[in-house]
């Protein structure tokens, strides 16, 4: 079995588009990672993503993968693992929907909740099913401080946090002992292509700040990372905030 405090050697993006996931690899392939796998659906912003690692000397390769097709999670997956043991798996996928229009047409609100959620819960299981048969492994879970408390401005992606982040939760506390690990992270607003045209958040990060947070956290062996580190204190004095006070607040 691996030293659980060693940083990967190997790692599978399930998200390999994901600015955030891209960010993690890069700094992780400059700390000693060799392998990449990058997996999403097939898009030539998913080879440019692969060849930008490979430019680094990493071996990237990448894997067709849906997080909106579940039935096909085990079988993508387990490809993967029967090539070579994986350190690392990050679920870095996700949607941001937009609110106001998702409020008034269900289905594309169903759309965020079966991405970030059920396509994020299946995922999840079948990756810690494949690391625990190998021994050894981490999962770093992207969740949000949005999952902390519903925000009349993002309650729909935030709702699906939430479920995520309970659920990584609890798959941590069962994988407790086994050798592998779930280490959840709160990001606060991320600056990313996706959230440029969206108003700037109080506490902003970057990509490159939330994987820098994501290898301390590895090195730490810690369980739940705050990006920024302040957030721990802002959403805990937030989530006790009463209500009728909470939803007067400019955001």
């Amino acid at each position: 079995m691996k030293d659980a405090l060693a940083l990967p050697q190997s790692l599978l993006v399930l998200g390999g588009t994901s600015e955030i996931g891209l960010a993690t690899a890069r700094r992780l392939i400059t700390r000693g990672a060799r392998t990449v796998w990058l997996a999403g659906r097939p898009s030539p912003a998913l080879e440019q993503a692969a060849e930008s690692l490979r430019v680094l000397g990493a071996d990237t390769r990448t894997v067709d993968f849906d997080a909106l097709d579940p039935a096909s999670h085990e079988t993508v997956l387990g490809k993967v693992f029967a090539e070579e043991a994986i350190d690392l798996v990050l679920l870095a996928f996700g949607v941001l929907g937009d609110q106001a229009h998702d409020e008034r047409a269900p289905l594309r609100a169903v759309h965020v909740a079966q991405t970030n959620y059920t396509g994020a819960v299946s995922a999840g299981l079948v990756a810690a099913s494949a690391l625990q048969a190998q021994g050894h492994g981490s999962l770093v879970v992207l969740s949000a401080t949005a999952a902390e408390r519903a925000r009349r401005v993002d309650f729909i992606y935030g709702s699906s946090k939430a479920g995520l982040d309970s659920f990584a939760q609890g798959l941590g506390d069962a994988l407790y002992g086994t050798g592998v690990r779930v280490m959840v992270v709160r990001p606060g607003f991320v600056r990313t292509r996706a959230t440029a045209d969206r108003p700037r958040e109080p506490f902003a990060t970057t990509p490159a700040a939330v994987a820098t947070a994501i290898e301390l956290g590895l090195r730490r062996g810690a369980e739940t990372v705050w990006v920024p580190g302040v957030l721990r204190l802002v959403t805990a004095a937030l989530r006790h905030a009463p209500r009728a006070l909470f939803r007067r607040l400019p955001f």
